[in-house]
Formats: C-alpha cells, structure tokens, sequence
C-alpha cells in the first residue's frame, strides 16, 4: 500500500492510499481513526475519489469522530 495523496483539513489528517484496485481514505483525529475503502472501478481515478470525499462527507465523518469521542469518555 502506498501513499498516493493527503487532504488538508485543520483539525483531521485525511490520507489518500492505494493498492491493486482499490483506494483506503484514512481520517484520524487524536486517538481515533476511520478508514472508507473505494474500487477504483466505483470511483475511476484518483481524481473522482477526491471528488466523492468533498465537504458534506467530510462533515459527516468530522461528526461521527465527536460520536466516536463521547463514546470513548463515557
């Protein structure tokens, strides 16, 4: 598996990787970390993954990691 590319984003580290025919988007913050894995069949190229993961999938998972760390204290 390599990296292939990063999205910027000031309070997660989102990273683009691939190997064979599929892509792995890792987000982590603190302690946690999500991972989405995509086929390069579904998604076509580096370029229409990037456009998959735009603003309101990455709302989403931002809000999902608070989910995430209220459960982890409680």
């Amino acid at each position: 598996m390599r990296v292939v590319d990063s999205i910027p984003h000031e309070s997660m580290s989102i990273t683009i990787m691939q190997m064979n025919d599929k892509y792995q988007v890792r987000f982590e913050a603190g302690p946690m970390e999500q991972i989405f894995k995509f086929s390069v069949e579904e998604v076509g190229n580096l370029e229409g993954l990037k456009k998959r993961i735009d603003a309101t999938f990455i709302t989403t998972t931002r809000k999902r990691f608070n989910e995430m760390f209220l459960q982890l204290r409680g």
